[in-house]
């Protein structure tokens, strides 16, 4: 299992239109990516070679830390998604968020 430490507001998806109004980094924007077994995230319900259709909930800041540069992908529980998770799309990885201090950064 791998973790990376990433700086949530490193890498904006869009620029604000008001730049003065630009929050500031604390300590409390880094998140904690801890990489998961996919087979532990998604039930494959049908043959390993059929693809799971998964309902993706919005693209977030954080880059994928295994390509650097593809952007990740929110992913809730829904019927064959097991635990609320990060995917990225061009590598298929998976991955947990925390704040530094241990707190889930995927629960409502």
């Amino acid at each position: 299992m791998s973790e990376y430490v990433l700086d949530a507001l490193s890498e904006p998806l869009y620029q604000p239109a008001n730049a003065s109004r630009r929050q500031r980094h604390t300590p409390d924007d880094t998140l904690v990516l801890t990489e998961l077994n996919p087979n532990t995230v998604v039930d494959h319900l049908d043959s390993d070679h059929a693809p799971v259709e998964l309902i993706t909930f919005g693209t977030v800041r954080e880059t994928c830390p295994n390509c650097n540069h593809s952007h990740l992908k929110l992913v809730l529980r829904q019927r064959a998604v097991r635990v609320a998770h990060l995917f990225c799309a061009e590598c298929h990885g998976c991955f947990d968020a925390r704040y530094p201090n241990g707190a889930p950064a995927l629960t409502i």
